[in-house]
């Protein structure tokens, strides 16, 4: 029983990675030798409310056909059987890059069609900043070091600038062969660096993708709130950027300023003394700095 409930999870995870409910569905096409066992059969006509299963594809032929299908495609045929045939590959997992304080940052999400090409600007995290680290990761956890680094690289010469005005272009790009290019590039001078990942370089297998899956469910709350504290702690961390700007040209008593000052440096001192605070304290620091 076991494996047959296995089965109709598998069913429905796919079906909520397709943002899709049951009542969509039109036909159920049976695929693969397991889907013979009369149980299986039973199972899943009860779970899609009694529909009638498709049995017009041979079940043992279908996979082979597939593949024969894509292969003549990819090898340019002019056969129109198979010139009609849509194949889509997807990304098995989520791919982007780290973030502020260890956040995963998605470009391309979980089952999207490849191939493809998707891009997000970054803005420097610092005053003057001249250097970006690009880390880029394939995963569906909030915290970039829950999910598996695929390479790193790096793009220098970035133009001096106030933290959050130089912006650097990332782009993710997936062949029809699985080959993941990411491209770096600064917006305002158009530099370039680039980092391929292959197939057979650093990606997962099919058993270690699943398990990724299975932990993102299983610990999405642990996730969240993550994922809310990183939230708060960038949102201090701007505040007191912001209020370091607004006291230089504040026209206030001495007294107040001086009080601004020490308030900014306190909250500064802790912000680095208090790395593992939580969300509900970073939240009434910004409040009550």
């Amino acid at each position: 029983m076991d494996s047959f409930k296995k089965c109709i999870e598998i069913l429905e995870t796919c079906l909520s990675d397709a943002k899709m409910k049951k009542s969509f569905v039109d036909q159920v096409i049976l695929v693969g030798g397991s889907t013979r066992i009369p149980k299986v059969q039973n199972m899943l006509q009860e779970y899609f409310n009694g529909k009638e299963l498709c049995k017009s594809v041979n079940p043992d032929e279908a996979v082979a056909y597939g593949a024969a299908a894509l292969a003549s495609k990819l090898n340019g045929t002019t056969e129109k059987s198979v010139q009609d045939v849509v194949l889509r590959d997807v990304a098995p997992l989520s791919l982007g890059i780290e973030i502020d304080v260890e956040v995963f940052s998605v470009v391309i999400p979980r089952n999207t069609s490849i191939p493809t090409s998707k891009d997000k600007a970054y803005a420097t995290r610092y005053d003057n900043q001249s250097v970006i680290d690009i880390h880029v990761y394939q995963g569906e956890r909030t915290r970039s070091k829950d999910n598996h680094l695929l390479g790193k690289f790096s793009i220098s010469g970035i133009p001096p600038a106030p933290k959050g005005v130089s912006k650097v272009m990332v782009c993710f790009a997936i062949d029809v062969n699985g080959i993941l290019t990411v491209t770096a590039s600064i917006i305002s001078t158009g530099k370039i660096e680039k980092l391929a990942i292959t197939n057979a370089i650093g990606r997962l297998t099919k058993e270690e993708i699943e398990k990724m899956v299975r932990d993102a469910e299983e610990y999405k709350l642990e996730d969240r709130e993550f994922k809310k504290k990183a939230e708060a702690h960038n949102a201090l961390e701007d505040c007191v950027y912001n209020m370091k700007n607004k006291i230089k040209e504040a026209n206030v008593k001495k007294s107040i300023l001086q009080r601004m000052k020490k308030a900014i440096d306190e909250t500064t001192k802790w912000l680095e003394d208090n790395q593992a605070a939580s969300f509900a304290e970073l939240h009434a620091k910004k409040a009550n700095p």
